[in-house]
């Protein structure tokens, strides 16, 4: 799917960890193999943080996070819409979106999956379809909002890979009571994914456009 620095590969995460829960290992394989990886987050959902953390907790975090996966700081892209309020903001996302589509021209984007429910989520897919049509684009999974999931592309990962997400995931200290962000739920998904792509461990996308 991807040849060693041929592609500029953008990743849209409607929410801070979004990106990490839903292609982190990928992100890991491809900043090893030479790849640019553009991580661009839209909230930093500070009306849903948890009681006693600052309102810039998710900025930190998320810094903390891509480093991990070796995205370069001048790679990450950080917007502050409101949390579950992406419908009111729809064109001025898609303006931010059709900026980073002129500022990188990514020849593969990884988005939200159309099967993902949440709300801001089908916000940031639907955008990215209008924006990035001459692109590859993948959605990613988060079973957790995904009634169901076509997932037809498979990208196999090594235990280091898939340890790199862990320890990523691992910076949101403030998202830890949540029972995804926990190893054991990590690595027991990217091992089903393995066993369905004969690999030990994967990560599985939509394939919503491909373009080779």
């Amino acid at each position: 799917m991807i040849k060693k620095a041929t592609k500029t590969i953008l990743v849209l995460s409607p929410h801070t960890d979004d990106g990490e829960l839903g292609c982190g290992a990928s992100i890991a394989r491809f900043t090893s193999e030479g790849c640019r990886v553009i991580y661009a987050a839209f909230s930093l959902c500070r009306d849903s943080l948890p009681a006693g953390f600052a309102p810039d907790t998710l900025a930190r975090e998320v810094k903390k996070a891509t480093a991990k996966l070796g995205i370069d700081k001048n790679d990450l892209a950080l917007f502050d819409y409101p949390v579950r309020r992406f419908g009111e903001q729809r064109q001025a996302i898609l303006d931010d979106l059709l900026q980073l589509n002129k500022k990188y021209k990514p020849g593969i984007v990884f988005a939200p999956s159309s099967a993902d429910i949440h709300q801001d989520h089908g916000v940031i897919n639907a955008e990215a379809l209008r924006t990035f049509k001459y692109s590859s684009i993948y959605g990613y999974e988060m079973p957790w909002n995904n009634f169901s999931f076509a997932g037809t592309t498979f990208i196999t990962l090594n235990r280091r890979q898939l340890e790199k997400k862990i320890v990523a995931l691992s910076q949101y200290q403030s998202q830890q009571h949540r029972s995804y962000m926990q190893p054991s739920f990590i690595e027991a998904l990217a091992t089903v994914r393995g066993v369905q792509s004969g690999s030990v461990y994967a990560e599985c996308f939509e394939t919503i456009r491909s373009v080779v």
